[in-house]
């Protein structure tokens, strides 16, 4: 019995009973598992800063403090090596369609029955990636959403998050105190995002994040569009 591989998993949703079903899932599939739960995405970066050798995260794409794929793209750059399960209420084909272009190794709607949950932990954990059966993925997305996407994929983790901040329309020195560096670093890296993404200013950058977000940021849309 001395070779029973422990896994160890992080599963990040701010729904205690959905974290609890899919522990349950996770359980009964894994003969020796340990399983950290965040409730925030914060409190998930901070699982994942303490516990370098996390094998999974089971991701949700809307809980506080990310919006969209915004939390998607910071997990891929800051830890490529550990593989990402979307767990999202939005089965759209477009929105799976983009979580696995950002990196994603497989997408979990939330309506999944038990065993075909476990069917997908298991099959990533082995190495490969997993996406509902019934969803046409073949459709691509237009030239401009595709270009940007490319774009997005290009920005550091630091500035995903000076992204998803300004997003929430906070200002330079908000950024600064949360992020816990000077107003003149998080202009350095606003500068750095507006020229990665081909954009003029602050608003055009939210505008740009946005759309790839098929109306999941819409919050920070309504701002930059008002």
């Amino acid at each position: 019995m001395n070779d029973i591989v422990q896994y160890r998993l992080v599963i990040a949703d701010d729904h205690p009973l959905f974290r609890g079903a899919l522990r349950e899932a996770v359980s009964g599939l894994l003969e020796s598992v340990d399983i950290a739960e965040a409730g925030t995405f914060d409190d998930a970066v901070a699982l994942l800063e303490k516990n370098g050798d996390v094998d999974l995260v089971l991701l949700d794409l809307a809980m506080p403090g990310v919006r969209g794929f915004s939390g998607l793209m910071y997990m891929r750059a800051q830890y490529p090596s550990v593989p990402v399960i979307v767990v999202s209420a939005n089965d759209d084909p477009a929105t799976i369609r983009r979580c696995m272009e950002f990196g994603a190794s497989g997408f979990i709607p939330k309506t999944l029955g038990v065993d075909d949950m476990r069917t997908a932990v298991s099959r990533i954990l082995g190495g490969g990636v997993w996406t509902p059966p019934d969803i046409d993925l073949g459709a691509g997305a237009d030239a401009e959403s595709t270009a940007l996407m490319a774009r997005l994929a290009t920005l550091t983790p630091q500035q995903v998050r000076v992204l998803m901040m300004l997003s929430e329309g906070l200002l330079n020195k908000q950024i600064a105190y949360q992020l816990s560096v000077s107003e003149a670093t998080v202009k350095a890296h606003v500068s750095a995002i507006l020229q990665k993404l081909g954009v003029e200013s602050r608003t055009q950058a939210v505008i740009a994040a946005a759309k790839i977000e098929a109306g999941q940021w819409s919050q920070g849309a309504a701002v930059a569009e008002g």
